[in-house]
């Protein structure tokens, strides 16, 4: 796959094209993500197999979560969940697991409060997050 690697497209009207541009950042692609990306269009089939697993891992990840009473699961279409977590500290939550070497990201915004986005990953990160959640 090409996690961690900012790549993206986007298909816009060509009138809108000139207004992005003064917009764009300069280099917010690097060479070897941009090698990467193109390198991966290559081979629509192994990249269909990357992007079948991780959905059917982030779905797998959501349905442990769910289970869990204090964590309330939102449908996700992305590569992660966003739950929101109820009767406990969701900052305290995020550095009890960061203290076990597990990251999320913590919201405390508007609509977002007492949130925490959990990137999918491989199957034994997702059974050690389960266990970690479970155990604090």
């Amino acid at each position: 796959g090409l996690a961690g690697l900012r790549v993206g497209y986007g298909i816009f009207p060509s009138a809108l094209m000139p207004h992005l541009w003064k917009i764009k950042q300069p280099y917010n692609v690097s060479v070897a993500a941009t090698a990467a990306a193109l390198a991966s269009l290559d081979d629509p089939g192994y990249m269909g197999q990357v992007v079948a697993a991780l959905v059917a891992e982030r779905n797998r990840m959501a349905e442990a979560l769910s289970g869990l009473p204090f964590v309330r699961v939102y449908p996700s279409h992305a590569n992660f969940v966003l739950c929101r977590i109820v009767g406990r500290d969701a900052k305290e939550l995020k550095f009890e697991l960061e203290q076990r070497g597990i990251l999320v990201r913590y919201f405390n915004k508007p609509g977002l409060t007492d949130c925490i986005r959990i990137s999918a990953g491989k199957p034994e990160q997702t059974d050690t997050l389960v266990q970690a959640l479970k155990s604090v």
